[in-house]
């Protein structure tokens, strides 16, 4: 059973703009993989779908076996708790400190908290953030700011994190950083779906690429083809 799954997918919004057509594809426990293409391709439309920000038109789309437009109350808070979610812009909070950010997750899902406490220093000491904990986020470099996310997307320890266009604010030698980062988690047990256009970066990478255009899955590129 893969862990995610597109079946005839397709998403029209209001006024008709249609973002994903007929997209089928999936992602089996322990991958790690892209999806690519142009500015307004559907890139973030599907990964609003994998976290139930948006629902499909058509089509299905299932997790774990779960098709996840049936879900309804809790379940809905439930589910989304099972998808670590990286933002490009971080939507750290100002106000509280790296140790808190990387807590919140873990407060409200209701961990004891002496558990929070090990589980965020050692969530930070992965992401190279272990001496940072009472930071404020205003007080980190961009790309530091970007590993607390990854350390709060992570730390409740989801089957999936997903990163919408995570490196498109960072240089080029801190974006391979932050993708050492992702290329590490699959062998902690969480899936990674990275959605980039840094098409110079993903194929760096050699990992497995889903190439939208206008909506439509035009390629699903295997990791042995991107080695050479």
């Amino acid at each position: 059973m893969p862990l995610l799954r597109f079946d005839a997918v397709g998403k029209r919004y209001a006024g008709g703009h249609e973002a994903l057509a007929d997209v089928s594809f999936k992602v089996e426990a322990g991958e790690m993989l892209f999806v690519t293409g142009h500015s307004g391709a559907g890139k973030s439309t599907l990964m609003r779908l994998i976290h139930l920000a948006e629902q499909p038109s058509r089509g299905v789309v299932l997790m774990e076996d779960r098709n996840l437009a049936r879900l309804r109350g809790r379940q809905v808070a439930l589910q989304r708790r099972r998808v670590g979610v990286v933002f490009q812009d971080h939507r750290l909070l100002m106000d509280r400190s790296v140790f808190e950010n990387v807590a919140m997750p873990l407060l409200i899902a209701g961990v004891p908290r002496n558990e929070i406490a090990v589980r965020v220093r050692k969530g930070l000491e992965k992401v190279g953030l272990g001496n940072r904990e009472q930071a404020r986020p205003r007080e980190l470099s961009t790309g530091e700011q970007q590993r607390v996310g990854i350390a709060r997307a992570v730390v409740a320890q989801p089957p999936l994190l997903i990163a919408d266009e995570p490196t498109g604010n960072l240089d080029p030698t801190l974006a391979e950083e932050i993708m050492d980062l992702f290329a590490a988690l699959p062998a902690q047990g969480t899936t990674v779906l990275v959605a980039s256009h840094d098409l110079g970066l993903v194929k760096r990478m050699r990992k497995r690429t889903l190439v939208l255009d206008h909506g439509r899955l035009l390629d699903d590129i295997p990791a042995t083809e991107l080695a050479a």
